[in-house]
């Protein structure tokens, strides 16, 4: 049984429909990431997990049971906040014993006279569980501190510690680390990973930012237009996209398109020259993808898929390489090395190999097409 369900949930705001149709399983204790572009409906869809948002149709349910019609604090879930929204006239402490005490206001109302004699207990208690968590994520020395007084990063562990005081069923992370500075974001990235793997809690994140899904997701859900176009763990999203859409935008630097085409035999045919068969033998134009690291540098007339230098992105270990090719209308891009880029100069001639065995085909609509079989060639 999936620990959070989402079936057929629908939504609209006024005549723009956000949600349509969407379905989701999320597994006892994974790390999913729903990615994708701004506006594509990924954080309406964790707000109506959430109950912060109702559907106009569809199902939420945890643990098997349907709460769609329960209101946000009833379900057990703890939301993280792109705005951290910590409270700023409270301390750490106080911020992470919040969400406890209104946990406890219903039983303190139904004992009014004993209840002073039982908050001084039950604050020892509230206060061992914020200490517990504190510890978990080394922010102690921060406890008496308030908002106004940490760094970015400090901010979202005391958002991170007032979510995991309460114990919860799932984690809701909206686009928590959006505001903190790229160092920053790479480090707290494998901080939320470790916290993942020690709470053994389920995570459900959204972001737009794929490095941050690719890197931390147990498995990730691309979104486009209110519908989830693809989900699977990363190396299989990035390797083996089902549609051209999801090819464009998982990746970085994004993938090379090229223009081909199918012959009446099931041949493909890319710039003139057959990369593999097909189980196809209608003709058709396709589109070709193939990542940066599947093309190679190679003599400059040893290849007839020839092209010349536009720019030279150098990131240390790799060289990215962009190359203005004719009847390409974007320079293709491919990953070398500084020792194999050391006396090419803007505007040289280059040739370019391909491995056609990494080539990824999509039809005139995206929809992606298999090959049988295929083996390293140049394209021409």
């Amino acid at each position: 049984m999936s620990a959070i369900a989402l079936e057929g949930i629908e939504k609209s705001f006024g005549a723009t429909r956000v949600l349509g149709g969407v379905d989701l399983d999320i597994r006892a204790g994974e790390f999913l990431t729903l990615v994708g572009p701004s506006g594509c409906g990924k954080s309406t869809l964790l707000r109506i997990l959430a109950g912060l948002e109702a559907p106009d149709r569809g199902r939420v349910l945890i643990g098997g049971a349907e709460v769609t019609g329960l209101r946000a604090a009833a379900r057990n879930l703890a939301m993280v906040f792109q705005s951290y929204a910590l409270y700023p006239h409270l301390t750490v402490a106080e911020n992470m014993m919040t969400p406890l005490k209104l946990r406890d206001l219903p039983r303190a109302a139904r004992l009014p006279v004993l209840g002073p004699l039982l908050a001084r207990d039950r604050y020892r208690a509230l206060r061992a569980e914020v200490d517990r968590t504190a510890r978990i994520l080394k922010i102690e020395p921060l406890l008496d501190r308030k908002p106004g007084q940490l760094s970015g990063g400090q901010r979202q562990r005391a958002a991170l510690g007032r979510a995991m005081v309460r114990n919860p069923v799932a984690f809701l992370m909206d686009e928590p680390l959006s505001n903190l500075d790229a160092a920053l974001r790479v480090h707290m990235r494998a901080e939320l990973s470790e916290l993942h793997r020690r709470l053994g809690t389920t995570f459900v994140y959204v972001t737009h930012d794929q490095a941050e899904a690719l890197t931390m997701s147990d498995r990730m859900a691309v979104m486009q237009d209110g519908a989830i176009l693809q989900t699977g763990a990363p190396e299989e999203v990035y390797a083996d996209p089902d549609s051209l859409d999801v090819a464009r935008f998982v990746g970085s630097p994004a993938i090379n398109i090229l223009p081909g085409r199918i012959d009446g035999t099931g041949g493909l045919g890319a710039l003139g020259t057959a990369l593999g068969r097909f189980r196809t033998t209608d003709a058709q134009k396709v589109a070709i993808g193939l990542r940066p690291e599947h093309l190679s540098l190679a003599p400059a007339g040893a290849s007839g898929f020839e092209g010349a230098v536009r720019h030279r992105e150098n990131l240390g270990a790799d060289v990215f390489l962009h190359v203005d090719v004719e009847g390409i209308d974007r320079p293709v891009v491919l990953r070398t090395t500084p020792t194999e880029t050391r006396d090419l100069a803007i505007g040289a001639a280059v040739g370019i190999d391909a491995d056609a065995r990494a080539a990824l085909v999509f039809d005139e609509t995206g929809r992606r097409l298999r090959f049988e079989a295929a083996e390293l060639v140049r394209i021409a």
